[in-house]
């Protein structure tokens, strides 16, 4: 299967990876905590939103959309949500985790590792 396909098992594994309400992320994405971690494509003197801020933007998107309206591009996206919250679990830092900027980007992301 080439990476362009709509794959079955990328639309799954993004559902599971994506633990927040489209709602929830919305309100999330408007806080001072979710604004303050990430990468900024022009640096943070650069300002701008930062690349998860912009993926959370999305990842609303993608799931107020039925799965029959999604493009090659959405599941793109989809499989890099995937990574990222793939990755960042694998480096969970220890001790409570509620405030930190670890979990913040994660959310950014769509993931809260609380839940």
């Amino acid at each position: 299967m080439s990476r362009g396909e709509k794959d079955p098992d990328t639309y799954r594994e993004f559902t599971e990876a994506v633990n927040m309400k489209p709602a929830e992320l919305s309100t999330w994405l408007e806080t001072d905590e979710s604004k303050q971690v990430g990468w900024h494509k022009g640096g943070r003197s650069g300002g701008g939103e930062s690349v998860g801020h912009e993926s959370g933007r999305k990842i609303i998107s993608l799931l107020r959309r039925k799965r029959d309206e999604l493009s090659e591009g959405d599941y793109r996206h989809m499989r890099k949500v995937v990574g990222y919250v793939r990755r960042h679990m694998a480096q969970r830092p220890s001790g409570d985790v509620r405030d930190t900027k670890w979990r913040w980007s994660l959310m950014n992301w769509g993931h809260d590792p609380l839940k």
